[in-house]
């Protein structure tokens, strides 16, 4: 049965593709990697170490299919503010996977092929400082480029990023010498968007969350008002190209109002 059922896969991704390959996609796509854990659980595995590196190899895999799509910019949401509070041991293991994870990007052959910045957007002094080279060395190799981009939450969470961008704001119009009744004047959406992690990206046309979970939980909460959302019930690990393929149909197919 088995051969039957990918025959009928590879047909059915090979159907999904043409649908969507010459409609326009998304220009940024957001991608909330849930389910990490409970798939390790799940499938027995040994550790729940395995399941976050299953879930690291699987972003290669998605990488792929956004440069199919030409979707030239991607932010995947690895680690939160909250994901601090969990065990040490579980908190070292999972960074220790990213950290690896980035290293692998950045001297990987298709990223340079791809000419993809990497870039981490989150509160970085939440991580250690082996995180903290890793992403700067990821940085360094990959700051020329512009024909894709991926963006890595780390220490992530979107009040955070809107209460850092305030400060950002108020902190650089003092230190030009701005009034504290000018400054409240400029404290409109338009500048605090010129002060959040994001500033060079376009804000997300959609954004994906696996595992079941029907929230957003805080990510790119300012940068999402107006995004499509799609929630997909397998847990990121298992994550197939017909899920990505329906996510972005369903983008196409949508009527964007924009809040008209």
């Amino acid at each position: 049965m088995k051969p039957i059922k990918d025959l009928i896969y590879r047909l059915y991704e090979k159907k999904l593709l043409s649908e969507v390959k010459n409609i326009p996609s998304p220009r940024h796509v957001g991608l909330i990697l849930d389910g990490n854990r409970r798939f390790a659980l799940e499938k027995g595995l040994k550790t729940v170490t395995e399941g976050h590196r299953m879930g690291a190899d699987k972003l290669d895999e998605v990488l792929s299919w956004c440069e199919e799509l030409k979707i030239r910019n991607t932010t995947v949401w690895v680690f939160s503010t909250e994901n601090v509070s969990r065990s040490r041991e579980e908190v070292k293991e999972l960074l220790q996977v990213i950290e690896w994870k980035i290293q692998q990007l950045a001297q990987d052959p298709l990223t340079h092929k791809r000419r993809m910045k990497i870039k981490a957007i989150g509160k970085m002094d939440l991580l250690p400082e082996t995180t903290r080279r890793v992403i700067k060395e990821a940085e360094e190799a990959t700051r020329d480029y512009e024909n894709f981009s991926l963006n890595i939450a780390l220490g992530y969470g979107g009040r955070q990023e809107i209460a850092d961008a305030l400060k950002d704001l108020v902190r650089k119009k003092l230190s030009n010498g701005v009034s504290l009744e000018d400054i409240i004047e400029h404290v409109t959406p338009d500048e605090i968007g010129r002060h959040l992690y994001t500033l060079d990206l376009p804000d997300p046309d959609l954004i994906i969350r696996t595992s079941g979970e029907i929230r957003m939980s805080g990510f790119l909460l300012w940068q999402s008002a107006y995004s499509e959302f799609c929630f997909c019930d397998v847990y990121w690990p298992a994550f197939r190209k017909i899920d990505f393929l329906r996510a972005i149909r369903s983008y196409q197919q949508r009527e964007r109002r924009f809040g008209r």
